[in-house]
């Protein structure tokens, strides 16, 4: 169970009430013990998180916006949320207070008011994505909840072959969930930023890293939207080509073939962070 720090004293943070700003944030967090980013009744979420924590320490509670909805068990390392408030607050005190009625879990890197033409999901122009796997003879404890461990053999170059099939802009609805209601919306999992199963995918690319913890491999993919589920399922279906399961020249076979059955399985969430979001440099 998390712990809440008890409201900073409001009258000590805050001026006085006039035009809305615009507020922009920079979060990291531990995905593993929240149901995702988004609200949900009944539920732990990372955005519930946040407007409850901007609700005790302000007393207006608006729901952050996020650049992209992160599933169940995915962390981020640089999620982006904005939203308006009408109580103006310094920055740093507003940075300090959240960060003291967080959990430890959630951690905010930055805050800043901006345009009140900035969004953190429509102004977007890319996402990249990071996927680890853990290759050693034993996952650390500490480790497991941070990265997919999977031993079997891998073809590094074969991995890397497919991931360069993905690079341009494609359908990538076989690459979606498998929800017919979530494809219908394009919903944003791991983030969106049209509504459609077209993607551009500008980077994708696996390399090896020796940690202090282990040997891990890493998936590395930015992009200007991604779909529900859509970074999982191109690591699971990458992994079946390392694996000597699928040939890597399948991969255009499967793009085109527009259904989920053609590819893959999805790779667990734990392995799964939103690396960072870019937006332009006035924004």
């Amino acid at each position: 169970m998390f712990t809440e720090n008890e409201p900073a004293a409001v009258t000590t943070l805050t001026g006085p009430q006039t035009d809305p700003q615009t507020w922009r944030l920079v979060i990291a967090y531990d995905g593993t013990d929240y149901k995702g980013w988004q609200v949900q009744p009944g539920k732990r979420t990372i955005q519930g998180q946040v407007q409850s924590a901007l609700g005790r320490i302000l007393g207006e509670s608006p729901l952050p916006q996020g650049s992209g909805r992160t599933d169940t068990g995915v962390h981020a390392l640089g999620q982006v949320a904005s939203f308006p408030l009408a109580t103006h607050i310094p920055e740093p005190n507003l940075l300090r207070a959240l960060n003291e009625m967080l959990p430890a879990s959630i951690r905010i890197l930055e805050a800043k008011t901006v345009q009140s033409t900035f969004h953190a999901r429509h102004s977007a122009h890319a996402k990249t994505y990071e996927y680890r796997i853990f290759r050693g003879a034993l996952c650390p404890p500490f480790l497991a909840r941070y990265v997919y461990a999977n031993r079997l053999p891998m073809d590094l170059d074969a991995l890397n072959r497919a991931a360069q099939l993905f690079v341009g802009t494609q359908d990538f609805l076989s690459f979606a969930a498998s929800d017919p209601d979530l494809n219908a919306r394009a919903n944003p999992d791991e983030g969106d930023t049209q509504n459609s199963t077209v993607k551009t995918i500008f980077s994708s690319v696996w390399t090896e890293q020796n940690s202090t913890d282990g040997p891990l491999l890493v998936y590395q993919v930015r992009g200007n939207g991604f779909l529900h589920h859509m970074v999982r399922n191109l690591v699971g279906t990458m992994l079946d080509v390392g694996r000597g399961r699928i040939q890597a020249e399948k991969i255009p076979e499967i793009i085109a073939a527009r259904s989920r059955s053609a590819a893959g399985p999805t790779a667990p969430a734990q392995g799964l962070f939103l690396l960072s979001v870019e937006y332009g440099e006035d924004e």
